[in-house]
This record gives C-alpha cells, structure tokens and sequence, in this order.
C-alpha cells in the first residue's frame, strides 16, 4: 500500500509538472505583444498604470471635470468610483440592470441602456449628480461617491483614491510630463487620421480646437493652442500652461485610439517609439500632436 501510495504521488508530481510546463509554453507561444501595452501616471512617488483601452476612458473622465468648470477633486472621485464600478470599462452587464462605466441603471432614472452605455453620456450625468452635491470638494472620496452611486459598498471607493488622484493630476494639468505611454508601433496602412484626433478631442473637450499645420518630418500633425482653450474655459490666460498640459497627456492618454506618435508641449515631447517624455531644444507653446503617414 505504501509503495502504491509513493508510486501515485511521483505519478501525480510528474503530471502536475508536464501540465504546468504546458501552461508555460501556451502563455509564452498565446500572450500577445499587446500585452505590456500600458499608460502610466506619477504624482508624489505614486504609480498607477492602465491598459490603453482603460487610459481612453479615464482621459475622458478625467478631462471631462475641466471641461465642465470642475476641480480636479471632481475627477479624481469620478476615476476611483469608475474604477470600483467596472474597472473603468465600459460593460454591458452588471448586477440587476446595471450598465456601463459607472454601472448606472437606467430603471433607478440615469438614462437608457444606450445612453449609460455611452461613456460620454455616462461620464456627464455622474458629474451633473455630484456638481449638486453640497461641498463635495472637501469630502472624502467615499462619501461624495456615495452621496452619487448609492452603493451598498460606499467603503469600496476609498481603495482607488490615490488612482485617481494620480490620474486626476495628470489629467487637469497640474503634473506635468508625468502620464506615459508604452505602446505598440502604429501598424502600416493604419486607418488612423488627424481628422480622428479632432473629433475624438471635440467629443471629450470641446472647448479646444485642433488645427492641421505643415507636415515635419515626413509627418501629419495638428496643433492646439491652450491660451485659447483657457480662455473658452473661463480659466483665463494665466491657465494656459496647466491647460497646456492636461490636453497634451489627454493626448498621450488616448494615442492608442487615435495612433498619434509624438505630443510636443513647452519644452517636452512624449515619442510612441520610447513611450518617455523627454527635453527638447524646440519649445512650443501650442500641444502639437504628429501622426505617421
């Protein structure tokens, strides 16, 4: 009985081995190159990292608040509870009837299954609920969230503050060069267009307009002046930088949708090539935004 027990358990040994050695084998021959594909944030020797389509919509969200006349406490709220509800994904399912990024539910009053399901749509009608929240600037994360969601586990939210705070930053300008990209180079024959640059910033940030300027480099490019932004955003034109630099990490944020391969701001420019923002000798004081032919 003994020597059946040891031969069974060097038996099973070895089966969980070859199984385990498969698994390795699919994951190395299976994961695809898209899998370290990833946007990251830093602000206060904090980290948070999204993958491309999660960075999409929390650009969204998080430009969103400026656009709106909002504080960026607004986003950081909107990022935490958008990441506690779906993981800042917009879903199609969720618990009763549920829906979208923010999990609203279209029999509670937020809108049409189509309507919460459109990030836009969904993104707006969060902020128009906490915009009539007393004091929300000052209440913890949990709170405010709660006072939206109505969750029956308001606890939940706190878990993401510091994501969204991080993001929040990046996102309304006040950490600058510090939301990066590493992505996969923009295939040849790729459809993407500065024409699809600007509707996609009309579609997030109106107030900004995308001009096509000469080509540099052998490259398509699109220029957008903050001071006039700032100014149609009623933050005057002494905001000018801090709008400089939420749209530019807007940019570096959503290049993933939009192909974009460079986002030149001041004195920094990010490349897709390094995913890094780096010093460069030829400042501007426009956001300009390159793409490949």
């Amino acid at each position: 009985m003994k020597r059946f027990l040891v031969s069974f358990t060097a038996f099973a040994l070895v089966a969980c081995l070859a199984v385990a050695g498969v698994i390795v084998l699919l994951n190395k021959v299976s994961t695809p190159a898209t899998a370290a594909q990833r946007c990251t944030a830093q602000a206060q020797g904090q980290s948070w990292s999204l993958d491309p389509d999660q960075s999409r919509l929390a650009a969204l969200i998080g430009i969103r608040a400026m656009e709106r006349g909002m504080p960026a406490r607004a986003a950081t709220i909107a990022l935490a509870t958008a990441y506690q509800e779906s993981k800042i994904t917009n879903i199609n399912y969720g618990d009763r009837d549920s829906l979208g990024i923010f999990q609203q539910r279209p029999s509670q009053g937020w809108g049409t299954r189509e309507e919460v399901t459109d990030p836009v749509y969904a993104t707006d009608a969060f902020y128009d609920v906490l915009a009539k929240v007393d004091g929300y600037e000052s209440m913890a994360v949990t709170k405010a969230a709660q006072a939206v969601q109505r969750s029956a586990f308001p606890d939940a939210y706190a878990d993401h503050e510091d994501m969204g705070r991080v993001w929040a930053s990046a996102l309304n300008g006040y950490s600058q060069a510090s939301l990066t990209c590493i992505l996969d180079p923009v295939a040849d024959g790729d459809p993407h267009t500065p024409a699809e640059f600007k509707k996609i910033l009309k579609t997030d940030l109106p107030q900004a307009t995308a001009s096509t300027i000469d080509a540099q480099e052998g490259q398509l490019a699109v220029e957008v002046d903050p001071e006039r932004a700032a100014k149609k955003l009623n933050l005057g034109a002494t905001q000018a930088s801090r709008v400089g630099w939420a749209i530019a990490q807007w940019a570096v944020a959503t290049a993933h949708a939009t192909g974009a391969t460079s986002v030149s701001f001041e004195d920094m420019r990010w490349d897709r090539d390094g995913g890094t923002w780096s010093v460069v000798t030829n400042t501007t004081d426009r956001v300009v935004v390159a793409f490949s032919r």
